[in-house]
């Protein structure tokens, strides 16, 4: 039934999104302002580089959540025009596969089973087929069995005798962060179980369960462990997907609505605070990680690539939802525009002190510049908006070239500023996601005369001398306390002009862009 309604991924309302904390009511509503609270983990941002069917057993007055509205249950002829999972598939007018990913041990999973998949370095995924229940006490998902006579008995005795836990995050090998990501609990429940968990709310979705906290105060992280692992693990459900997400907070919901209802038509669950038995077809509980901003073709079952997930971000934040084309023929007819270089201005650490005549200096070169504010409070809407115009898009390395995904694939061109001491791992955020897209990846590596660490340190001074000896001496505490919170950059103009007349003439080079 819900297959037949158009799939958007369009925002659920402007400026506000909806979120099920069992308060009644269908959801209340969190203003989607930015909120005047950013926090900015750069450190951590850079530790994260260096690397079915369910049967339903409901009273009649039991509420559904049929694509993100309140309703009361019209008893069980209306009940069987849901969704169900067989063999790990949603079934919604056509069969589509719970779990996306090539090769996994998961993917022809039963009808009434729970499986997970532990072979990746940096995330656990885990998948359940049937009747999904929510335990709030618990923070567990119970797997009840079917009727008798609709599975096989030994699948159900094999069934029966597992239980999992997962932490649904993108970093299990940093013991640190994971210690604070609540544990999930998936097991299988005895039949007579289910008269204490009867349903509160039906979906006719699977649940993906995912988790608002570890680092996600960085944009880097939001995008690189939230968004884009939802996005790998749930975009081929087309938003058939109900969201329940742990440590649920204002600022990723004020923040984010267009990219929640972009990856989801149903209401948010808020998982630690909502004490009401929610039932689903299956569940999804972690994401897929391809890399640091990475989308492997050869890993999704519909090669999707870095470039589908940049239209998934263009549909949720163009007014119009249509994403731009990747190519542009040649339009004789256009007057040549300047190219558009968009310099973003650092705030506290990793400013480029001579700003003001680094951009007098684009200017002369030939590109019309945009500064763009950093945690300026603008909606990520208007964001996307400014980035997406620029034919380059420079800053010094940090969270917000993150919105290198916003830039136009296979035009536009980012230079990133590796300031002293951090090339290697400047390069390892960004460079691979700009040529996954296309783009020209440019990265200018601060000397040490273009660093304001001279005024703190002799010029014999190792940090100065040989910042490589010096990081493996200090290790990772003179690395941040140093070169990435230490340091501002004042950028050789001589030199740093070569680059931008560099991309300046490769933007003049390629086809001028239509209206």
């Amino acid at each position: 039934m819900a297959s037949k309604l158009p799939d958007t991924t369009k925002s659920l309302g402007a400026g506000a999104m909806d979120v099920e904390d069992g308060s009644g009511g269908g959801g209340k509503k969190v203003a989607g302002k930015w909120p005047g609270f950013v926090h900015f983990f750069f450190v951590l941002t850079v530790v994260m580089c260096a690397l079915v069917y369910a049967p339903r057993f409901l009273s009649p007055a039991v509420s559904v959540d049929f694509l993100g509205l309140r309703q009361p249950a019209l008893g069980r002829a209306a009940e069987g025009q849901g969704q169900g999972v067989h063999g790990g598939r949603v079934n919604e007018g056509e069969a589509l596969v719970l779990d996306n990913q090539v090769g996994s041990p998961c993917a022809s999973m039963g009808g009434h089973d729970i499986c997970c998949d532990r072979s990746d370095y940096n995330t656990d995924v885990c998948f359940m087929a049937g009747d999904v229940r929510t335990d709030a006490a618990s923070l567990s998902l119970p797997l009840y069995p079917p009727p008798n006579g609709t599975a096989n008995a030994n699948a159900n005795a094999t069934v029966a005798e597992k239980e999992e836990v997962v932490r649904p995050y993108t970093s299990k090998w940093e013991k640190g962060v994971m210690a604070n990501i609540q544990e999930v609990r998936l097991r299988a429940a005895r039949p007579d179980e289910a008269d204490g968990h009867r349903c509160d709310v039906r979906h006719d979705a699977p649940a993906l369960v995912m988790t608002a906290g570890g680092y996600t105060g960085s944009l880097f992280h939001t995008f690189n462990d939230g968004f884009l692992p939802a996005w790998l693990t749930v975009q081929h459900l087309r938003r058939r997907v109900v969201l329940a997400v742990l440590v649920y907070n204002p600022w990723w919901a004020g923040t984010f609505p267009e990219l929640v209802s972009g990856l989801s038509r149903h209401h948010v669950i808020d998982l630690l605070h909502d004490k009401r038995t929610h039932c689903f077809p299956g569940a999804i509980v972690g994401s897929r990680f391809h890399g640091i901003l990475a989308v492997d073709p050869a890993r999704t079952r519909d090669n999707r690539t870095l470039v589908d997930f940049h239209d998934f971000l263009a549909g949720a934040y163009k007014d119009d939802g249509a994403t731009e084309p990747h190519t542009t023929s040649p339009a004789p007819q256009q007057r040549r525009r300047r190219p558009r270089l968009g310099l973003y201005s650092r705030k506290g650490t990793r400013v480029i002190e001579n700003e003001a005549a680094v951009a007098r200096l684009a200017v002369s070169v030939g590109f019309d510049v945009s500064i763009l504010e950093t945690a300026n409070g603008a909606p990520l809407s208007s964001e996307y908006a400014a980035v997406s115009a620029c034919d380059v898009l420079a800053g010094v390395h940090g969270a917000d070239l993150t919105k290198l995904l916003f830039l136009r694939p296979g035009r536009a061109a980012l230079l990133q500023v590796a300031p002293l001491g951090v090339p290697a791992v400047a390069r390892g955020c960004y460079e691979k996601a700009t040529t996954m897209m296309g783009m020209q990846y440019e990265q200018y590596d601060a000397a040490a005369n273009e660093s304001s660490l001279v005024r703190k340190y002799a010029a014999d001074d190792v940090v100065l001398r040989d910042p490589e000896a010096a990081k493996q001496g200090g290790g990772w505490d003179l690395i941040a306390r140093v070169y990435l919170s230490g340091q501002n950059v004042s950028l050789d103009l001589d030199r740093f002009g070569d680059t931008l007349r560099r991309l300046h003439a490769r933007a003049l080079r390629l086809p001028v862009a239509g209206p």
